[in-house]
This record gives C-alpha cells, structure tokens and sequence, in this order.
C-alpha cells in the first residue's frame, strides 16, 4: 500500500481523487492549500507520491514549488501534477524531475492509468 498526498483546491475534484485511490488500497492524506500539504509534507514519515494541481490558490507556482519543497524532505518522492491547463514545454520546466502529468478533467480510469504509472505498477 502506498501513501499519496493529494493536494487540490477544487473540492468536487479533489473528493473523487481521494475516493478513487482509497478504492485502489493506497492510503492518502489531503490537503487543500499549499500551506496545509506542506505541514504534512513536515510531519509524516513516509510520502511516496504527490497527486497536485499545479494551480493552487495560495502560491506563486503551487504545486511546482510544493513538489520541490516535498522532494527536499522525501527524495524518493514521485510527483503527478495535475492541471486544466496545457502542459506547455515552459511549464513542464517547472515540474521536478520524473514527474508525470495528468490533465483536467480527467475520468477515474485515466487517474488510476496515471497513479500506476506513478508508482510503476
């Protein structure tokens, strides 16, 4: 069982995120801020994979900054950003490295394609 921390601000959004994946057996934790995912971030142990949108209300960058922060503390941490926005050659710049990206809206199985991929599963 992995641990995922899913951080959206979009409630809808991020609900069918967190029943989806509880439903594959991972354990998450969620945040809906960056300030909020960044306190479990300090706090848990173990993290083995970030599920963030990249356009969090409360920082500059959002889920870029926050992988990047994440990763300083969790270094074998996978990230999978996500976004409604097209991934463009400058923003992909942004993300860590291996990260992987997840477009909005996106349906259940193409969150769960995306997770496996993630997690090499």
């Amino acid at each position: 069982m992995s641990v995922i921390l899913i951080v959206e601000d979009e409630p809808f959004t991020r609900e069918l995120a967190v029943i989806c994946i509880d439903e594959w057996l991972h354990r998450t934790l969620v945040a809906d801020d960056m300030g909020s995912a960044l306190a479990i971030v300090r706090s848990v142990q173990s993290i083995d994979a970030l599920f963030t949108d990249i356009n969090l209300k409360d920082a500059r960058l959002g889920g870029c900054d926050l992988a990047r922060e994440a990763i300083t503390l969790h270094p074998d941490l996978r990230v999978l950003y996500t976004s409604g926005n097209q991934a463009t050659d400058e923003l992909r710049s942004l993300f860590v490295s291996r990260a992987h990206f997840l477009g909005k809206p996106y349906t259940p199985d193409q969150l769960r394609i995306g997770i496996d991929a993630l997690l090499g599963t």
